[in-house]
């Protein structure tokens, strides 16, 4: 499939809906649906934090930025990835020529999803202060890189997949 790329790229933070609304938007057009952090977890064998723990953060990244170079050029369906492949420069000009929502969630929301557990390796220590942090330092770069913005809080996956329907075709 090499010289394809997604419909629809889904960025945004751990808690955000990414895999979820991502698969509901890929059953509605009828198309996959592709994540960079399972492509990773493939690749390697391992999980994600078995690999940071094993090898580190930078070895993650380098993984991670081969991982989405991949998916943009070869994967035709709703790409969602992990919530800290857009640091990347190359990751970030890559997104540039596509379709992407950032899917926004605050605090609250996400721990509500995804517990904000000690099983994402950079939420170790205080999981909610990590998770906040992360999100005040990556805001601005996922609303930079972003087609579209949609809110996510205190909505059913359905719901969001609505909202990134209405988003896109506006």
């Amino acid at each position: 499939m090499t010289g394809t790329r997604p419909r629809l790229v889904l960025i945004g933070p751990p808690g955000a809906g990414k895999s979820t609304v991502g698969r509901l938007l890929a059953e509605h057009w009828g198309v996959t649906f592709r994540d960079t952090d399972s492509d990773v977890e493939a690749t390697e064998g391992r999980s994600i934090p078995d690999i940071f723990v094993d090898d580190g953060e930078d070895y993650f990244r380098g993984v991670e930025r081969a991982a989405v170079a991949h998916a943009l050029t070869e994967h035709d369906g709703v790409l969602a990835l992990g919530g800290g492949a857009v640091l990347d420069p190359d990751t970030q000009a890559d997104l540039a020529t596509h379709t992407v929502v950032f899917l926004s969630v605050g605090l609250a929301d996400a721990a509500g999803r995804v517990g904000l557990t000690t099983s994402r390796p950079l939420l170790l220590g205080s999981p909610r202060r990590q998770w906040q942090q992360l999100m005040d330092a990556r805001r601005g770069t996922y609303e930079r890189l972003a087609t579209s913005v949609v809110p996510t809080d205190r909505l059913s996956p359905e719901q969001v997949r609505d909202a990134v329907l209405e988003a896109v075709s506006a």
